[in-house]
């Protein structure tokens, strides 16, 4: 079993963790926001989609954290819920400018569900901390017609 361990210091490094964990499930209580620590951090359960096309349908626990963060703010997440279950699809950066290495990295969840960190620099990092399991299913997304 290989466990991954990535940081991420801008966008493009961003995206190789956004990918690892597309549709990665978490319950609403694992994601945390310690601000006198200016930290956020989060649990999921991810599919471990580098095991290719056929390979096995594997899950294991990971997690990821993001520093030097200013501010968090959430649409359309239950966070009185924290058994509520979230899908990850994606997780993007948009840098404030050239010279500012701040800006709002933004989770998307399924149904329309977001959270914005504003953060002074992109500072992440994602560690698996689990032995792996095998899923109930592989995640399917039907191609946009």
């Amino acid at each position: 079993m290989k466990r991954e361990t990535l940081a991420a210091e801008d966008a493009e490094d961003l995206q190789i963790i956004s990918a690892k964990l597309q549709d990665a499930v978490g319950r609403v209580g694992d994601l945390v926001w310690l601000p006198k620590a200016r930290r956020f951090a989060a649990l999921f359960n991810r599919f471990k989609w580098e095991n290719g096309q056929h390979g096995d349908n594997l899950r294991i626990r990971s997690g990821l954290h993001f520093n030097s963060v200013l501010s968090v703010k959430s649409h359309k997440i239950l966070r009185g819920a924290p058994d509520a279950v979230l899908s990850l699809l994606a997780i993007r950066f948009v840098q404030k400018g050239a010279e500012d290495p701040g800006g709002m990295v933004e989770l998307i969840f399924s149904g329309g569900g977001t959270i914005q960190l504003e953060v002074e620099a992109l500072d992440a990092g994602l560690a698996d901390v689990s032995g792996e399991w095998a899923a109930l299913g592989r995640p399917d997304h039907e191609a946009a017609s």
